[in-house]
């Protein structure tokens, strides 16, 4: 008898978080997002009406916030916080007085930093028993992107917790390949795509949820196999580093981000719980602050499946037993994407924790 939850993921309804610095795309990417046939049974909460600008005619107003869109789906402005919202949603559609959704896309506003929306939707009770955390896009503007990564934080977060990267307005600039990879270094496990105008097949966008059970083995897969990846990210960390220590005139590129590291762990042989428990547990304490996002697949002793882990900042979702391993790789393996925590720590942390035991 396994210790966890299997994975009922199936059985929620998944919420993705648009998110993305202010004027990158969000706007553009949802309203061509609802015109697609497949997104009909979408509910999309926002903001309010007047920062965000959905050009579908607004058929029905049921009340006066929620909205039914001439495409079918519903919308509706968060009241006071996002959890009364969701859970008024979903009340509203048990009772029949909107019409049935099957998803529901979230959109913040461009300051917003959107750990706290993620941790709502991994562990609060009143809510994660109805919805899961589907997939965090975040859009990436072409134009601007490199000067709001080094002058705002909430920037370089919003890419940091991304499963998808969009990078938006790539027309009217030549090159993105030193985005690109800027932004590859903060989040190696993200996927990127450029996007004209919105433009983009939801079925590409949505289901990487670590345990979406229809994705699950290619998003593991995308998530855990960045060994030899990681290792060029770390020595390109290390000249960054060196470059900007030695060359003052030169603009602090990396002022916000040469902190945020990717990196993943790997365990050969089963573990033991208790022991990742107090490891994971004792970085939450400690520096929960800057565990930005942590993803994870391990083989436990005593437990026939792999288990899931997955959690921000100080906040994880209760680890969860999936059905079958995406591959034939049995190892553990952990990212992390951290700021100002090195691998090493993490490892002198694991190394304490088993010495104690």
């Amino acid at each position: 008898m396994s210790l966890f939850e299997s994975d009922k993921s199936a059985e929620r309804l998944p919420v993705s978080l648009i998110t993305g610095f202010l004027g990158s795309g969000k706007t553009t990417l949802l309203n061509r997002l609802l015109r697609h046939d497949a997104m009909k049974d979408s509910a999309v909460i926002i903001n309010e009406y007047g920062e965000v600008g959905l050009d579908h005619l607004l058929v029905e107003r049921v009340d006066g916030e929620v909205a039914v869109l001439a495409s079918g789906c519903i919308c509706c402005t968060i009241r006071s916080d996002l959890e009364e919202t969701l859970r008024a949603l979903l009340v509203r559609r048990d009772r029949g007085e909107v019409p049935p959704f099957r998803r529901i896309l979230v959109e913040t506003t461009g300051l917003a930093d959107p750990a706290p929306i993620v941790q709502l939707l991994l562990n609060n009770p009143l809510v994660s028993h109805f919805v899961r955390l589907d997939t965090v896009v975040t859009t990436v503007d072409a134009v601007n992107a490199a000067r709001q990564l080094d002058r705002q934080y909430e920037a370089v977060k919003q890419v940091a917790l991304a499963d998808r990267l969009l990078i938006t307005k790539r027309d009217l600039v030549n090159n993105i390949d030193a985005l690109e990879l800027r932004v590859r270094r903060l989040n190696p496990g993200a996927s990127i795509d450029s996007v004209m105008h919105g433009e983009i097949d939801p079925a590409q966008l949505f289901g990487a949820a670590l345990v979406d059970p229809e994705k699950k083995t290619a998003d593991i897969e995308r998530w855990l196999n960045e060994q030899a990846f990681t290792g060029v990210i770390e020595a390109a960390h290390e000249r960054g580093h060196h470059h900007d220590h030695d060359h003052h005139t030169h603009h602090d590129h990396h002022s916000h981000d040469a902190s945020i590291a990717s990196f993943m762990i790997a365990f050969d042989d089963p573990l033991d719980w208790m022991a990742v428990s107090h490891w994971l547990t004792h970085l939450r304490a400690t520096r929960g602050e800057d565990l930005l996002r942590v993803k994870g697949i391990l083989n436990l002793r005593d437990e026939a499946t792999p288990v899931a882990i997955h959690g921000v900042h100080h906040v994880f979702h209760p680890p969860v037993a999936l059905a079958k391993w995406p591959d034939a790789d049995r190892r553990s393996r952990i990212v992390f994407i951290t700021r100002g925590i090195a691998r090493q720590d993490v490892l002198d942390l694991w190394q304490a924790v088993r010495a104690a035991a």
